[in-house]
């Protein structure tokens, strides 16, 4: 019913930039927000960014790190600048959203894209 697909994940060096897109397709109806988390082996999944009614950032990508939306095209993005090594992880799209059939709104997650920051 929705699909949330992520793209510009890769190999970059520290110091450098990616910029993270997540398109969301399918029944929906409304969405609520929309961010960004991430993930290692061996932790729980952090969050890094949300924008909804408000934004809010991860303490350690604040001021590197922006996220913004274009809520025509359902879709966010996530500026990643002055990356660093502890910034490698599988960053996961998020969003919660009213579908066409749901009276309440529910998370629905993208499949992950590998960022990997490293010389």
């Amino acid at each position: 019913q929705v699909q949330l697909v992520e793209s510009g994940g890769g190999l970059v060096q520290p110091g450098g930039s990616l910029r993270l897109s997540c398109a969301a397709s399918g029944s929906i109806s409304s969405i609520n927000a929309m961010g960004w988390y991430r993930q290692v082996p061996g932790k729980e999944r952090e969050l890094v960014a949300v924008i909804g009614g408000s934004t809010n950032y991860g303490d350690s990508v604040k001021g590197r790190f922006t996220i913004s939306r274009d809520i025509a095209k359902n879709t966010v993005y996530l500026q990643m600048n002055s990356l660093k090594p502890e910034d490698t992880a599988v960053y996961y799209c998020n969003a919660l959203l009213h579908t066409t059939t749901s009276y309440y709104a529910r998370d629905y997650w993208g499949q992950g894209t590998q960022v990997t920051v490293s010389s």
